[in-house]
């Protein structure tokens, strides 16, 4: 998907840990005078479809890699921290739906790539859907999963008791790589960020989309409306969408069911039938909620 640059040397490298949190490769480059972190697959084929993970709600890209590294040897995958989140510098402009789907598209050119698979979680979602509606040259397909935003997360007040019960259902890891990101990102960044976030359009851009989208909801996910109801308005318009549900997860399927949601990911890819690993656990399922009628039928 079109010529990639090498990653230039960066004098930000002196900040890199020790420990990588990653088997992916941990590099910096530098856009618009930003300083930018990322990860990106060390060992991909050269002709590798490209595939770029966009995190959520003031987190770095970390809590994705669980899912990233597991599609890492069949995609060229790259993890970046958006401008304003995670290890990457800030700039003021950073706290908008469309200034971070334009940083998203501005790292895709600073890595020369000229078209990609966009899969977000949560926030990462309307950023991706806002690529897509505004830059629709540059994404293949979109996966979106636990897309946040709208009139169910408001007010504040709403979201934050949205939150509270989710976090008792997420992996309890999942608070290490969590609160370190939120603490960083900050209050004044948090309220900036939540307005910006409800008040997107996202379910009329996702239903006007003309690309393959995959959309893979929790079943346990506090933040987002019973499927049923997901469906009932997907119904109502022929749309490119297809939505699984995963039954046992919450919200942040992308660390808490990694082999799941690499799993249908992959199906999505190839237009394959989703269907269930056997070797799951009896209390993990996938079910197709809705195919719209211009997404790609699956492949016998």
């Amino acid at each position: 998907m079109g010529n990639r640059r090498p990653t230039p040397q960066s004098p930000q490298a002196r900040k890199l840990p020790r420990r990588p949190a990653s088997t992916l490769a941990e590099r910096w480059t530098r856009i618009d005078d930003v300083d930018v972190f990322y990860r990106e697959s060390p060992h991909a084929p050269p002709d590798a479809r490209v595939m770029a993970h966009i995190h959520g709600f003031g987190l770095s890209g970390r809590y994705l890699l669980p899912t990233a590294e597991r599609l890492a040897d069949e995609f060229h995958t790259y993890v970046p921290d958006l401008p304003g989140f995670g290890r990457s510098g800030k700039r003021r402009d950073m706290l908008d739906i469309p200034d971070l789907a334009r940083a998203a598209v501005d790292f895709l050119d600073d890595r020369g790539v000229e078209k990609a698979t966009l899969v977000g979680n949560s926030m990462g979602c309307p950023v991706i859907i806002e690529c897509a509606h505004r830059y629709p040259e540059r994404v293949d397909r979109a996966v979106l999963v636990s897309p946040a935003g709208g009139l169910f997360n408001q007010p504040l007040r709403r979201a934050i008791r949205q939150l509270s019960a989710d976090a008792p259902r997420e992996p309890t890891r999942m608070a290490r790589v969590a609160v370190p990101d939120y603490v960083r990102f900050g209050v004044p960044s948090t309220m900036r960020m939540f307005r910006a976030l409800t008040q997107y359009p996202s379910l009329e851009r996702l239903l006007e989309l003309r690309i393959p989208t995959l959309v893979v909801l929790g079943q346990r996910d506090p933040l987002l409306p019973h499927a049923h109801r997901i469906d009932e308005i997907a119904s109502q318009t022929d749309s490119h969408v297809l939505i699984v549900l995963l039954e046992g997860a919450a919200h942040a399927i992308n660390f808490s069911h990694p082999g799941q949601l690499a799993h249908v990911i992959r199906l999505f890819m190839d237009d394959l039938p989703i269907e269930n690993d056997p070797e799951w656990p009896g209390h993990v399922r996938l079910y197709e909620v809705h195919r719209g009628t211009h997404h790609p039928p699956a492949k016998s």
